[in-house]
């Protein structure tokens, strides 16, 4: 078999080098590019005769996937997969494995990191300080005794309601699928409506698909308290960015952050998001972690050895 990991993945020469020697002792051939291209044509010359890809979100469209016919494995060193044509996949019989879990705490972590920067400001007197101001009449807000709603209750989602109720903040819930693990955290499931009304901070934790594309827009906005604040660390477009950039100029909501757009930062410079001071944003960094890497790369390649084994 002809492996190919057509980007780095943050892994080192000579962890590569390892790999290739574990493949090559298997009898397989182990192609790494170390660094990360997106253009269509440079993925189909590291792909067109690979039986398995290591990939990670570069969008792989049915034009590039057409052009690569030994391809029968796509091992993706993310947790979403919405940035492939999977339907292309199915029909082509090309099996397509994700490397779920591998930065549930590092998103997690994030989310609530977001949480506590906006209720105390810390970006914005980072900013004033260095211009020479001082505190003024501020005061901000503890994360203690707010309730936060929890939107979608899957790996990430349930991470970032532990770390929540370690804080002592109230949590309560929504989510397609109700496990019994969250409501044995003492968290109840509620309607969205009832949360959107209810949070004073919801947090967003869903994947992108169909059922979640602009869950959150300008009906949901209304829904929500003044004083709130929106959490997106999922995916941009389970939001509806224009509808949100016009609820944080209206103060329909009292601040948001976004790690998530509708297309990969860099974003244009005059992207509504950016115009709001209300808005802290971050160019989609919430699983790059060093350690979430590092099980990343676990992940990816394990799927490899047991479909290759298979």
């Amino acid at each position: 078999m002809n492996i190919t990991c057509v980007e780095s993945l943050g892994i080192s020469h000579d962890r590569f080098a390892t790999l290739q020697q574990h493949y090559e002792s298997m009898g397989h051939t182990f192609n790494y590019y170390m660094d990360r291209r997106e253009d269509d044509a440079t993925l189909v010359e590291r792909m067109h005769d690979a039986d398995v890809v290591v990939i990670s979100n570069i969008k792989l469209s049915a034009s590039v996937l057409s052009q690569c016919p030994s391809l029968r494995f796509l091992s993706v060193a993310f947790t979403g997969l919405d940035h492939i044509d999977l339907a292309y996949c199915a029909e082509h019989n090309i099996k397509v494995q994700n490397a779920a879990g591998y930065s549930t705490t590092a998103v997690s972590e994030l989310a609530v990191a977001f949480m506590i920067d906006l209720l105390r400001q810390i970006t914005t007197f980072d900013g004033k300080i260095r211009e020479g101001k001082g505190r003024g009449s501020f005061l901000g807000k503890e994360l203690r005794g707010k309730t936060v709603g929890i939107v979608g209750t899957g790996a990430i989602g349930i991470a970032t309601a532990r770390l929540l109720l370690a804080f002592g903040a109230k949590v309560i819930a929504w989510s397609r699928t109700q496990r019994p693990e969250v409501e044995a955290m003492g968290i109840p499931y509620v309607s969205l409506q009832d949360l959107l009304q209810q949070s004073d901070i919801v947090s967003l934790h869903v994947p992108l698909n169909d059922q979640t594309r602009h869950l959150i827009s300008k009906d949901q906005l209304a829904m929500m308290k003044p004083s709130a604040l929106l959490i997106n660390t999922a995916r941009g477009p389970v939001c509806d960015i224009a509808a949100v950039g016009q609820a944080l100029v209206d103060g329909t909501i009292a601040g948001a952050a976004f790690d998530v757009f509708e297309k990969e930062p860099p974003l244009p410079i005059d992207h509504l998001l950016l115009s709001s001071r209300r808005c802290l944003v971050t160019p989609h960094v919430a699983f790059a972690t060093e350690e979430s890497f590092a099980a990343r790369a676990d992940i990816v390649f394990a799927h490899v050895d047991a479909w290759l084994q298979a």
